[in-house]
């Protein structure tokens, strides 16, 4: 039976964090598919068991300890050329005894800094951003009615935790763009937080930000507009748009609607079940957009989603 045609096999695997909050990854031994490649510890769940059964027999056998508490962090359903999987991964928060190669593989506890530089299955890849990248994405609104409350905003915005801002401003929706990003680019360096321009390449080369892709536009490019080390997003809708971000080294994509919103009345929402079939192509980090607020935030993880990206649901009122 054709890989896309059948049933995923369902895996689990954990996060574990030792004192000085670096996580635990273990090498993929010869002979495996992947081998050599590094992933979470953990394995197939078998009939019958929960998660949590499945996780404590996995690094009881690979590792000799016992977990005793666990909380989900993401789902992510991903397509091989030979199967398919969902990946349910668990932050482990309580646990007991010293991991150990108990399978001769390799072990290594990296800072979490460092997890990205390690070459891992693309299952694996989603669970890196959902530790170390925004759970959510605000998007602007189009037209800037009012600078000055516009600014306010976004300091309020960066104040309650925001890290990752689409400046997403229309050609008539400001008299002065680049003075109006140069603005917010400087509210978001003092917060630590990530900006990207929709759309206008040159102004963000210009400001050293990221680029927020359209669909058009991506779809256009034969290579990254942008340097590695500065981020390069996009808007997504389809399979082909996302294989297009992974071919040319999109950092992360935005893909919906999943729900219905009044900016995008024209559009269909594509809904969850979609969003997952979607989600099984690329190993891309992927917010979910469409509709969606901060109480969606475990429900896009649970379909595989880096968090909510949103207008209304992340502006604030």
């Amino acid at each position: 039976m054709p890989a896309a045609l059948s049933a995923p096999v369902h895996v689990v695997a954990g996060v574990l964090v030792d004192p000085r909050g670096r996580i635990l990854l273990a090498r993929r031994t010869a002979g495996r598919d992947l081998a050599g490649a590094w992933e979470f510890p953990g394995g197939k769940l078998e009939p019958g068991e929960t998660p949590f059964q499945a996780l404590d027999r996995e690094l009881h056998e690979e590792l000799g300890i016992r977990i005793h508490s666990m909380e989900p962090l993401i789902s992510v359903a991903q397509a091989y050329k030979d199967k398919r999987i969902v990946l349910d991964v668990y932050r482990v928060t309580r646990f007991s005894g010293r991991p150990r190669d108990r399978e001769k593989q390799a072990l290594a506890w990296s800072p979490i800094e460092k997890l990205c530089t390690y070459p891992m299955p693309p299952a694996d890849r989603p669970v890196v951003a959902a530790l170390t990248q925004p759970a959510h994405y605000l998007i602007t609104p189009g037209v800037v009615a009012d600078q000055v409350k516009f600014l306010r905003r976004i300091e309020q915005a960066l104040v309650s935790g925001t890290r990752r801002i689409q400046l997403r401003i229309s050609p008539e929706g400001s008299s002065d763009v680049a003075s109006l990003a140069s603005e917010v680019k400087r509210l978001c360096d003092l917060s630590s937080a990530q900006l990207l321009l929709n759309s206008d390449i040159e102004l963000a080369a210009r400001l050293h930000c990221g680029i927020h892709l359209r669909a058009a536009q991506l779809m256009s490019l034969d290579a990254r507009p942008l340097p590695a080390g500065v981020t390069v997003a996009a808007s997504c809708h389809n399979e082909d748009e996302l294989r297009q971000a992974e071919a040319i080294g999109v950092d992360f994509v935005v893909l919906g609607p999943v729900g219905k919103t009044p900016s995008h009345t024209d559009q269909a929402p594509i809904g969850w079940k979609k969003f997952v079939q979607l989600r099984e192509h690329v190993s891309l980090p992927i917010y979910a957009l469409g509709g969606l607020r901060p109480a969606d935030h475990d429900t896009a993880r649970r379909h595989g989603a880096q968090g909510i990206a949103a207008i209304r649901g992340l502006w604030p009122a």
